[in-house]
Order: C-alpha cells, then sequence, then structure tokens
C-alpha cells in the first residue's frame, strides 16, 4: 500500500509569516531568499520540523508559491531531501467565482485520485466542498494558523490521520 500524499504549503505552517514581525519564535531560524524580488524575503524556518515531518506516513510534496524554489531555499534548512511539487502553472492566484482556493484545484489534480493530506493556512469550506465532489479518495484539509506555524498537535492530527487516508502501521 502506498502513502498518503502530504502536501506542505510553506508560509503559514512553515515559515510563520503572521507572526509578530519584530520577534522570532522560539525554534526558529531566519533565512533571507533572493526569489529576484525588490529584496530578499525574510523567512523564519523551524529545523526540527524536517525531522517531524519525515516521521510521518507520507509522501511529502510541496504545494506552495514557492514551487522548485523550495527545494532550493527551505528544503535544506529542515533536512529534506528534494520533494516533487505541484506546479500552479497557469493557476498561480487565479481567483475563482465559487470561492475555491486557487491552489484546490491543482492539489486534486495532481493527487489523481490518491489519499493526501493538505497542510495551509488558507483553504475554507469551499475547498472541502470542492475536495468532496472532485476527489475520489479521503482527504484531509488540515488549516495551520499563519501566526504560529505548524505545532505538535498538527503533527499528532497528521499522524492520526493516516489511518483514515490509507496507511496502515
Amino acid at each position: 500500500m502506498s502513502h498518503p500524499l502530504l502536501f506542505l504549503d510553506v508560509d503559514g505552517p512553515l515559515n510563520p509569516y503572521a507572526a509578530r514581525p519584530e520577534r522570532r519564535p522560539e525554534g526558529y531560524t531566519t533565512i533571507r531568499a533572493d526569489l529576484h524580488a525588490r529584496r530578499p524575503l525574510r523567512v523564519w524556518l523551524n529545523p526540527s520540523h524536517g525531522p517531524a515531518l519525515l516521521s510521518l506516513d507520507y509522501e511529502l510534496c510541496w504545494a506552495t508559491t514557492w514551487m522548485a524554489e523550495a527545494n532550493r531555499w527551505i528544503a535544506p534548512v529542515l533536512g529534506l531531501g528534494v520533494l516533487p511539487y505541484v506546479d500552479f502553472g497557469a493557476d498561480l492566484f487565479a481567483e475563482r467565482p465559487d470561492g475555491v482556493h486557487w491552489k484546490t484545484e491543482a492539489i486534486v489534480r495532481h493527487a489523481a485520485g490518491r489519499p493526501f493530506a493538505w497542510v495551509d493556512d488558507e483553504q475554507g469550506p469551499a475547498d472541502t466542498a470542492y475536495v468532496a465532489t472532485h476527489h475520489p479518495g479521503p482527504a484531509l484539509l488540515h488549516h495551520v494558523d499563519p501566526r504560529v506555524g505548524l505545532r505538535t498537535q498538527d503533527f499528532t492530527t497528521l499522524a492520526k490521520a493516516t489511518a483514515g487516508l490509507g496507511t496502515r502501521r
């Protein structure tokens, strides 16, 4: 039996960008990512998140606007290898009239029927309904507060969810 996918957003779950800007959260390190913007982007990452993610029974996949750049800037700090990523292509930031997040359709397409969990700070009820209607396998949309990022209880929830998503220990 294959592992379910775990789609990972960067900004919010891994980089608590909405935390108090003058105070790096405990356990986090700061990187400055030069993404060809006017100035490098300040990113807070917790190196302990990598081993915690790798200990879960999931196949990890980036689901972030960083796309391939997550492998360059984020993965090394967390101790992750090169991960596949959802290529949002034309979907990147495309507004939908039905209120579904612009990532949702591409994530469902990428999953191709496989069970998955999606960790993000921007999903809502419209996304849950879309996944329930358009994805034939089990799925968990797990919201993370962008002020605090992933915490122990999030990893516990993801670990427990693998049973319902098709992974058995």
